[in-house]
Parts: C-alpha cells; sequence; structure tokens
C-alpha cells in the first residue's frame, strides 16, 4: 500500500510539471527567470541596433557592441557597452559593475568632453542614451529588490503559456510601484513586462518580440520598451551573439573607458 502512494505521489509530481505548475514559490521563480535572462552562459558579446520611435513615427538609430561577464553565478556581473553610430554618440563607452547586495557601479565615458563620469545611484533609473530603457534595464534588476506573488499560472503570450507575477518594490521609492511580468513556462524568459507608477497607472511596456537558440541557448534576440505616456518606443535587436567566448575581467576597467578593447569592438 506504501508502495502504491509513493508510485501515485511521483505520477502526479509529473503530470504537474507537465502542465506546467510551479512547484516552488515567487521568488524562486523569478530567480529562474533572471538567470536565464541576465545569466545565460558565462559572458556574452552581442552586436546590438537600437531603434528609437516617436509617437510620429520618425526612427533614430544606434549601433553599439555590448560586452557581459559573470563573476558569480545569480550575483556580481561586468558590463561594457560601446558605441559605434550615430556620429553624436561615437566612441562613448558605458560600463556596470552589478552588485546585488548594494547599487550598482555605473561608467560613462563622453569622448567630446574627454571625460569619465560615475553615474549616482538615483541615475539607475535615467533614460539609457536617450531611448526607453533605463540604465537598469541593461544590467537588470535584481530579483532580490522586489516581494514577488504568483498572479496566475495560466496566463498566455503570443500563444506561449506563462506564469503572471506580481513584483512590488521593497523599498518605497523606486523606479515603480508594481511590475506584472509574464514569464514563458518552457524558457522561463520574461515574454511581457507592464510597470506601474505609485497612482496605479501603466507608463511602461516590455516585450520581448523574438526568441532564438544561440549556441544551445534560448535568447531574446529582439525585445521592445514602450513608453506608454510618451507614445514612443525603443527597439532593441541583438546580432551576432556569443557566448563563452573567454573574457577576461580587466576589460571592465576605466583604463578600457576610453580604449575599447579591440578583439571584441571591431
Amino acid at each position: 500500500m506504501k508502495k502504491f502512494s509513493i508510485s501515485l505521489m511521483i505520477v502526479a509530481i509529473v503530470a504537474m510539471f507537465a502542465q506546467g505548475v510551479w512547484a516552488g514559490d515567487a521568488e524562486d521563480l523569478m530567480k529562474k527567470s533572471h538567470m536565464a535572462y541576465y545569466y545565460a552562459g558565462d559572458d556574452g558579446l552581442s552586436k546590438v541596433t537600437m531603434k528609437i520611435i516617436n509617437k510620429k513615427g520618425k526612427e533614430r538609430i544606434r549601433e553599439f557592441t555590448m560586452l557581459r561577464l559573470d563573476i558569480t553565478e545569480g550575483g556580481e556581473q561586468k558590463y561594457y557597452t560601446y558605441f559605434k553610430k550615430p556620429s553624436d554618440v561615437s566612441r562613448l563607452t558605458f560600463m556596470v559593475w552589478k552588485n546585488p547586495d548594494a547599487n550598482d557601479d555605473r561608467w560613462l565615458y563622453v569622448p567630446a568632453v574627454d571625460l569619465i563620469k560615475r553615474l549616482s545611484a538615483d541615475d539607475k533609473n535615467s533614460s539609457f542614451v536617450g531611448s526607453d530603457f533605463s540604465y537598469e534595464d541593461v544590467s537588470g534588476r535584481h530579483w532580490t529588490e522586489d516581494t514577488h506573488t504568483i498572479v496566475s499560472e495560466n496566463e498566455t503570450v503570443n500563444d506561449r503559456a506563462a506564469f503572471l507575477i506580481s513584483s512590488k518594490p521593497k523599498q518605497e521609492k523606486d523606479s515603480f510601484s508594481e511590475k506584472k511580468t509574464w514569464i514563458d513556462k518552457e524558457t522561463f524568459l520574461p515574454l511581457k513586462e507592464e510597470y506601474y507608477n505609485d497612482k496605479g497607472k501603466l507608463f511602461r511596456i516590455f516585450t520581448a518580440d523574438k526568441i532564438e537558440e544561440i549556441d544551445g541557448i534560448i535568447t531574446i534576440t529582439q525585445r521592445t520598451m514602450e513608453n506608454v505616456k510618451k507614445k514612443q518606443r525603443t527597439t532593441i535587436i541583438f546580432d551576432s551573439i556569443e557566448y563563452n567566448v573567454g573574457m577576461k575581467e580587466n576589460i571592465f576597467t576605466e583604463r578600457y573607458l576610453k580604449n575599447p578593447p579591440r578583439k571584441y569592438i571591431k
């Protein structure tokens, strides 16, 4: 009888996962999503095209290369972004040291005035080079900064089964009062996010527009952030993506803000 009960339990657990039911809590789910989105491989390299589209449909294009190195899995990371086009942002460099237990460290090199600027923690919610993405969006908001609740396990986004999570900042004053995230049940990547202000009004929408397999890793290769109030949006397209290229930590220092690593910036 005991063996029969155990067998029934195993069958029930298998059936539960087959249906996409999550066995952990909301924070575990957000952690898994964050790992799939921001910690793919040990490092990453990509050429990026950014399209900023205003409410009249006019486009501004920016092209840059982005490098990423994971120092600890799910913990410290380092990011390096080098702009190539257009001329007004050419050679501009942005660097992040992601610190899950403290404020991220951010630097910006402005070639026009030959100045390296250390960005304050308050700048994390500022527009990233005039786009609808913020500086915080580039390296990601660590899942431990918010309190998470599973709202629904039976959502659908673009015909993909998804979980719906509600996240609220642990700090009283933050960039949003609530974020809703639709997480793909198969890949755990975020398919959609909605950001609400302190009055409960929707002000930003993130969507994963294109998902592909790169070097065996499921990757969002095109994503969009819409500014609801301004009625404009920014689409980012990742191309020539490489994972696990053996990047060295010394690249992510002030020395390379002015002199980009030519091995990766071509």
